[in-house]
């Protein structure tokens, strides 16, 4: 089932890079007591992942911060080495970037995207959302091949 808005975020972990190495971080040190943008990507150094989705949360953050935002954090399927080396290649270091290796945050909200016919295996859907101390206040999905109600832009409209 997928997550709406009004639920509260499922519990997970989540691998990030911190400057020993990697680390993990729980969805309850992410969304407790704080208001977040979370946007996800299909995965990292793919077009418009890459060129677009990332792009604006890079520029947009501190537009998004100033609207109350305690942190914006960008989700991908991808390994934490994966997640650490695009955050660095997009300058996206001041963002908290998040990497679910194995779907199984993006399969707890009922987000994934099934590309293994282009041997891809299971990725996240694009999506961004607003969770307020854990719960959902907005959530924007992307029709297949769209960037649109996710994109920084859109989000920093509804808040």
């Amino acid at each position: 089932m997928t997550i709406k808005v009004g639920d509260k975020v499922p519990t997970g972990k989540f691998a990030v890079m911190t400057d020993d190495g990697p680390g993990e971080a729980t969805s309850d040190e992410l969304f407790n007591g704080k208001k977040v943008v979370l946007f996800a990507v299909p995965g990292a150094f793919t077009p418009t992942c890459s060129q677009a989705h990332l792009p604006g949360y890079v520029v947009a953050v501190d537009e998004l911060k100033a609207k109350g935002v305690d942190t914006v954090a960008c989700l991908s399927v991808n390994d934490v080495f994966v997640v650490d080396a695009w955050a660095k290649s997009q300058n996206a270091e001041h963002l908290t970037m998040l990497a679910d290796g194995s779907a199984e945050y993006v399969t707890a909200l009922g987000l994934t995207l099934d590309l293994t016919a282009r041997g891809l295996g299971i990725r996240s859907d694009r999506f961004a959302m607003v969770v307020d101390n854990g719960v959902v206040t907005h959530l924007a999905q992307e029709e297949p091949g769209k960037l649109e109600v996710s994109k920084a832009e859109a989000i920093l409209e509804v808040l």
